[in-house]
């Protein structure tokens, strides 16, 4: 077989996904790389999302505020 039918009909590279708790010993340094780059991307995400729903919690309070 070709190197080109080789790559055409290799499977595809599925994207990292990491669990809590998963074994880490047959990760290569680049795998882990990868997974720590995901797990920071996912920790940005929550952070945004957390600070979204903060905002709205905080417009709602103002808004149902009882006047004084």
């Amino acid at each position: 077989m070709a190197r080109d039918e080789e790559e055409l009909f290799a499977p595809k590279k599925t994207p990292a996904r990491h669990e809590l708790g998963q074994p880490l010993d047959a990760l290569s340094v680049d795998e882990l790389s990868e997974r720590i780059a995901l797990l920071r991307a996912e920790i940005a995400r929550l952070e945004a999302a957390r600070e979204n729903k903060s905002a709205s919690r905080t417009a709602a309070d103002a808004f149902f505020r009882k006047p004084s």
